[in-house]
């Protein structure tokens, strides 16, 4: 199994060092308490007035019909691999409240949703990538998703895989170094432009 720890400038917990996006999953399906693990952590996520204007479906591969409708909703690069992993999920975001307004924070909050379940997920030994390639149109039509809300993502979960099974040029790139741009070009002090730090802050792990 493919490990690629983050080169970090500070430390980190492990969960988030230890994050990365493979796309090699094995065909171990997933029990019903990691799931709800994970999404227990996603439902503790911060958001706007506690508005939690996040909804998730979930297509476990065991499920067939659901894992099926799920795989064709995503852009075929995409589903090439993603047909391996354990569960595909849609991510969905609430845009517009209940009272009609809209929600300016609706997607800042699921992706704050996501990321807690991604650090959940690594933290128990899962995997998962988050894919912007799929139709959110033919999402919306598969799963009912009704007007107000945005299919936004989709995530295919699992336990990692051994990349050997995917196509040659995906394994090139799951072998590639993880790379991050440093704090000091986004991060600024006082104005926009002026960084806050000028070396890294520190040695890292």
């Amino acid at each position: 199994m493919l490990e690629k720890p983050a080169d970090t400038d500070r430390p980190l917990l492990p969960a988030l060092k230890a994050r990365w996006s493979s796309r090699a999953f094995s065909d171990t399906l997933l029990t019903d308490d990691e799931l709800r693990d994970c999404f227990e952590a996603a439902r503790w996520a911060p958001s706007a007035g506690n508005g939690q204007p996040w909804r998730f479906i979930v297509a476990p591969r065991d499920d067939a019909a659901a894992f099926a409708a799920a795989l064709q909703c995503l852009h075929e690069a995409n589903a090439l691999w993603a047909r391996h992993a354990a569960a595909l999920i849609v991510s969905v975001a609430q845009t517009v409240r209940d009272d009609g307004r809209p929600h300016r924070t609706a997607l800042y909050d699921l992706g704050q949703a996501v990321a807690h379940l991604t650090v959940q997920a690594t933290a128990l030994g899962l995997t998962l990538r988050q894919m912007a390639g799929f139709s959110a149109e033919l999402a919306r039509e598969t799963f009912a998703i009704p007007q107000g809300f945005e299919p936004v993502t989709m995530v295919a979960i699992g336990r990692r895989g051994d990349p050997a099974g995917l196509p040659e040029t995906l394994q090139a790139r799951e072998h590639e170094p993880r790379r991050r741009h440093p704090a000091a070009q986004w991060v600024f002090v006082g104005r926009w432009g002026q960084a806050a730090w000028h070396e890294p802050a520190g040695d890292g792990e």
